[in-house]
């Protein structure tokens, strides 16, 4: 547990390093912009420092973590996803629930950039994901559901070469490697092709190369699907800590009950459209997720009398 901790606190650092980065920038192009001369612009710089901490604090409270704005995919006569908007407060543990069909998958490829919507565009912490992919993916990591890996590399050998195609340094990759794999319980499978991975081992591995390059955002569809219990222990923990920590979380799932143990804030998305959103209590409004979203979605439970041939 202290190496979690250890691991959750580099990453918050890091993220926050990031932000004060992004903020100088644009202080230090806006004392151009207004005909500032270049030692100003250097006080800026220096005296940010001083000021980070309230003014990363605003920014969590006033950027979303993501936004989905007018978000629209058909594929020929069936509409998946129609013109959603949808908001993810920063810092929160945000769970897209809904059954299969829903839209919940298109919506998030569109969301992260890995599908062109039709219409509408996405925002992750206020970056444009069409219009400036490459910061947007700085920001965030992202586990689609069934992600394809190459079969023939070790564990370790997938993160070294995530690790490098980020750019990152060696030592950065070597030092994160050992500890996503040591946090992920995989350290003593590091000889193991993933090939040969349970799909609790995938999922896990697959989750490390979404936190490799110490992301503020990460969206994961279905995420526990197919995970035994202690495989599915090892990921909450990883997860309510990555938010405790600062970061923000997106999980896609149509296991209502999962979504109330870890999410605080939910929406509920039926026939490409969202039906509901907001903080978990509100939503629920005095009755279980489940009992809420077949309330919203007219959804209705088919018996089994046109089975009467199974009956001993």
């Amino acid at each position: 547990m202290y190496l979690h901790y250890q691991l959750m606190k580099t990453l918050q650092d890091e993220r926050l390093r990031a932000a004060a980065r992004d903020h100088l920038a644009a202080e230090a192009r806006r004392a151009r912009t207004a005909g500032r001369d270049h030692a100003a612009a250097r006080g800026v710089t220096a005296g940010a420092d001083e000021m980070a901490g309230v003014q990363l604090a605003d920014m969590k409270e006033q950027v979303p973590a993501l936004r989905m704005i007018g978000l629209h995919k058909a594929f020929r006569e069936t509409v998946a996803v129609d013109h959603v908007d949808l908001t993810v407060p920063s810092g929160s543990f945000f769970g897209l629930v809904g059954p299969n069909g829903a839209g919940k998958t298109t919506a998030l490829l569109m969301a992260v950039g890995l599908l062109r919507p039709d219409a509408g565009r996405s925002e992750v912490l206020g970056v444009d994901v069409q219009a400036d992919p490459m910061r947007a993916r700085q920001l965030m990591g992202v586990l689609p559901d069934g992600l394809a890996m190459p079969e023939r590399l070790t564990g370790r050998e997938l993160l070294t070469l995530i690790g490098e195609m980020r750019d990152l340094d060696p030592d950065v990759i070597a030092q994160r490697t050992r500890d996503l794999l040591e946090v992920m319980g995989l350290a003593g499978a590091e000889r193991m092709l993933i090939v040969d991975y349970s799909a609790g081992m995938r999922k896990k591995i697959g989750l490390a190369t979404a936190l490799l390059h110490a992301p503020r955002l990460l969206v994961l569809d279905e995420p526990f699907e197919a995970v035994d219990p202690v495989s599915a222990a090892t990921l909450r923990a990883i997860l309510t800590g990555f938010v405790a920590n600062g970061g923000s979380v997106v999980l896609s799932s149509h296991v209502m009950a999962l979504v109330e143990q870890l999410c605080d804030t939910v929406a509920i998305m039926a026939l490409g459209v969202v039906a509901a959103s907001g903080p978990l209590d509100e939503v629920r409004d005095g009755r279980s997720l489940e009992e809420t979203f077949m309330r919203l979605a007219n959804a209705e439970v088919s018996d089994a009398q046109g089975l009467s041939w199974l009956s001993p």
